[in-house]
């Protein structure tokens, strides 16, 4: 990898001269609002419906927090995944590197969206890619990882097996290791995205105040095309989704904001690198950032050492989350948890992201993975979030913004997840 002492501070200011560099090879996604969700999310769940979740059945009286949620469909990325915005511009930078061997080529260790998102950045600059995954890896994120021209190693499925595998490739080819998550170069080029969040969600509300001239689809729903989005080679491309539910999330009337703009973002939270490089984005700005988890055989690794005051440093579990199996990164503990950057954590169950991957694909026509629906699900079904959003943010309530990460689904899991028989999650 690019030795660290010689990336740019982490810093908003880093942040925005990363996305100079890698605007010409990654999608300016869009970012969308749904009418529906955002109703689900300012209305207290009922008695029924917490009974869905062992965590909150016992709860007396339901938050009701005032939500407007703000999408940021990074599923419509390049590779289907926001981690194209990093390895881009790792590899960027690495390319500038005095001794850099481009014929040597470079090596992940990546479940599968870092592994394609490398793959392609290599394709694009000409380099041999070496790619360490699971075996349990999708089969779809496998194929796609071949299909851009990375030759693939197999390893076990913890990060202690991935990072012995991706040494001894090292030492058999001297490729140049590009980490998914825990380098200052990954986690700027990542947070490009929190910065085009903030920008389009501002204008998207000034816009429904009549202070522009707004982009609105016969419907009425809002969505924010700042760049053009193409389709090619399988790549995802920007779009809305097409259901009667998408829809403006309107701030006017009794409680409006005297000034548009997001107060929080929720991000989903696996190494880290994504949530840091958000967190980063919002420095200095006002708004607060949350990582979300899924809690299932102790991925919550991110929100128990937050918490404690220790980073976790190990994680082994099966969540349906798959991209959100790893332990979090020391170069992103250091931005979320020493500089405080990242004000809290919450944690969602397997039905919980289940019920919420339900909803996006059924009420908003948008196909997104299980790792996607994480920070959703915390803010429709995690008591504890939306009781503090209801306290902070009081009758006015909150602008949210909502990373929907990736979208690389394999549809026979899909098959798995929804017809397994009621109450078996």
């Amino acid at each position: 990898m690019a030795d660290p002492a010689t990336s740019p501070p982490l810093t908003r200011a880093s942040v925005q001269a990363a996305r100079a560099l890698i605007a010409p090879y990654v999608h300016h996604t869009p970012t969308l609002t749904n009418r529906t969700l955002t109703r689900l999310a300012s209305t207290p769940r009922t008695r029924e419906e917490l009974q869905r979740y062992p965590e909150w059945e016992r709860v007396e009286n339901p938050a009701n927090p005032k939500l407007r949620l703000w999408f940021k469909c990074e599923n419509l990325q390049r590779v289907g995944a926001f981690k194209v915005r990093g390895a881009f511009h790792a590899l960027g930078r690495l390319l500038g590197e005095e001794g850099f061997e481009r014929g040597r080529g470079v090596v992940t260790h990546s479940s599968g969206n870092h592994a394609q998102a490398l793959s392609l950045a290599a394709r694009t600059h000409g380099i041999p890619a070496y790619i360490v995954m699971p075996e349990i890896s999708p089969p779809p994120k496998i194929a796609a990882t071949r299909g851009y021209g990375a030759k693939v190693v197999f390893s076990g499925s913890t990060s202690v097996e991935r990072e012995a595998v991706t040494a001894q490739v090292i030492e058999e080819t001297g490729a140049r290791l590009v980490p998914p998550y825990d380098h200052p170069d990954i986690v700027l080029g990542q947070g490009t995205l929190g910065l085009e969040l903030q920008e389009d969600a501002a204008r998207m509300m000034a816009e429904e105040e009549g202070e522009g001239e707004g982009r609105q689809d016969p419907e009425g729903g809002r969505c924010s095309f700042a760049a053009p989005v193409t389709k090619e080679d399988g790549d995802g491309a920007g779009g809305k989704g097409e259901g009667d539910d998408t829809a403006a999330t309107g701030t006017k009337g009794k409680g409006k904001k005297k000034k548009a703009g997001l107060d929080a973002i929720l991000a989903p939270c696996g190494g880290g690198g994504m949530l840091s490089g958000v967190a980063l984005s919002c420095e200095g700005t006002g708004i607060r950032v949350f990582g979300c988890e899924p809690s299932f055989q102790g991925a919550d690794d991110a929100k128990r050492g937050f918490e404690s005051g220790t980073r976790v440093e190990a994680v082994s579990s099966l969540t349906v989350a798959d991209g959100l199996r790893t332990p979090l990164g020391k170069v992103p503990w250091h931005v979320i948890y020493e500089r405080k950057l990242v004000s809290g954590f919450y944690s969602v169950g397997e039905r919980e992201i289940c019920d919420a991957l339900r909803l996006v694909l059924e009420r908003f026509k948008m196909v997104v993975e299980p790792s996607a629906a994480v920070p959703l699900a915390v803010a429709l079904y995690n008591e504890e979030f939306r009781r503090m959003v209801e306290r902070e943010a009081g009758p006015e309530g909150w602008d949210l913004g909502v990373v929907f990460s990736g979208g690389n689904i394999n549809l026979d899991v899909l098959g798995r997840l929804f017809g397994e028989p009621e109450g078996s999650k």
